[in-house]
């Protein structure tokens, strides 16, 4: 399995690597205003647009990310607090507790 990602690993470098080399071609960029950028490379014009487009979107997701991050720790500590709430009152400790027998578990 490892030598078939490596080739297709390959396949896909050289199809960018074939890529890049038939968009050469140097292309003049309008920016806002009376700004131009000229005779770039369309490959060099399409790799920038690709990366902000990239860290735009990554950018995007950050508060969303955050936010679930924070409400699993939340998560966690209420289920730490109600685990212990349990031992308490049940007056076992959490490392005595019963263990299923063997046959009953099945590895995933």
């Amino acid at each position: 399995m490892r030598y078939v990602m490596w080739a297709i690993k390959l396949v896909i470098f050289a199809v960018v690597v074939l890529f890049a080399y038939k968009n050469m071609a140097p292309v003049d960029v309008q920016l806002i205003g009376a700004a131009q950028i000229v005779s770039v490379p369309l490959v060099v014009v399409m790799l920038v647009a690709f990366v902000v487009g990239t860290l735009l979107g990554v950018l995007l997701m950050l508060p969303s990310t955050w936010r679930r991050r924070r409400e699993a720790g939340r998560l966690k500590r209420d289920l730490a607090k109600v685990g212990k709430v349990v031992d308490q009152s049940s007056g076992t400790s959490p490392n005595s507790s019963a263990a299923p027998a063997s046959g009953s578990v099945k590895p995933l």
